[in-house]
């Protein structure tokens, strides 16, 4: 029969186990929890990296490279185009404009400073004051801050002043007023070039999109061109949705006041009777104002 002595030295032992079988369990409890730890932190990173390289390669499929036409209405827009594309800011925005020179300005000019332009204030204000009304401008400085530098360059010296809107489109497809040629023919400039900005920019530059038409809507003002980063000071305000490929810059907006300005110029139609040629009513800008 086992002493008292011997009962507490087994009492001891099985207490012993116990307390050891415990201190395993929870070793492993809290290994298990390390490794569950580790496991989500690899799944959450990976999905981030995931992420990251799908962004990164939409994002690759933005440059800033354009093929441009001049805007006509001989070939109409097949129907149902998509809109704008988002804009994402590509790389390098405002820091190198340049504006070579193509010759003798329409005008007598000074080429707007090259280089490095401000993005901010993102958006600035402009007046243009017409003799058929006021048209009120909202220029994009944060999307198209070169095409908006040269614009302000040029109003700022009264390049527009006493200058005509020398055509007008109201086709089913295109509905603009061109104005920002002082010679009134359609080719006079300010005796320099630019690249274009958003939306081509959008776009690698051999990519097949860039001339599918897309929905320049009501309301945007947009640089006129004759061909591939030929901007110059020539420019059209769209007073009805319209279709063009996305190689023209778009580098504004125009308020209320201004398309019910444009309405009544388009309600006139073109001279002639046609869809496309000198407004019906002239239009005369006598002054581009930066508020």
């Amino acid at each position: 029969m086992p002493t008292n002595e011997q009962r507490r030295a087994t009492a001891k032992r099985k207490l012993e186990r116990q307390l050891e079988r415990r201190a395993e369990r929870a070793r492993k409890r809290r290994i298990f929890t390390i490794i569950g730890a580790a496991v989500a932190v690899v799944v959450v990173v990976a999905a981030a990296v995931t992420a990251f390289l799908l962004t990164r390669d939409s994002d690759t499929e933005t440059a800033s490279d354009s093929t441009t036409t001049a805007p006509t209405t001989s070939a109409p827009a097949p129907a149902g185009p998509g809109g704008l594309p988002a804009f994402a800011a590509p790389a390098g925005l405002g820091e190198n404009c340049q504006y070579p020179e193509t010759g003798e300005p329409a005008k007598e000019v000074n080429p707007p400073r090259s280089g490095k332009v401000p993005t901010e204030p993102a958006q600035v204000s402009a007046s243009m004051s017409t003799n058929r009304g006021n048209i009120g401008l909202m220029l994009d400085n944060g999307k198209s801050p070169c095409t908006v530098n040269s614009f302000a360059s040029l109003a700022q010296q009264g390049y527009f002043n006493d200058t005509p809107c020398h055509r007008l489109t109201t086709s089913e497809s295109l509905s603009v007023l061109q104005c920002g040629d002082p010679t009134g023919q359609g080719t006079g400039g300010p005796g320099y070039q630019f690249a274009n900005e958003y939306p081509t920019n959008q776009y690698q530059p051999d990519d097949p999109k860039l001339m599918q038409p897309v929905t320049y809507p009501r309301g945007t003002l947009a640089m006129a061109n004759a061909g591939a980063n030929t901007n110059g000071s020539q420019f059209f305000l769209v007073y009805q949705d319209s279709q063009l490929p996305p190689n023209y810059t778009v580098f504004g907006t125009i308020d209320e006041t201004g398309l019910a300005t444009l309405d009544k110029i388009a309600e006139a139609g073109v001279a002639g009777g046609g869809e496309d040629g000198p407004p019906a009513q002239d239009v005369q800008v006598t002054s581009v104002l930066l508020d």
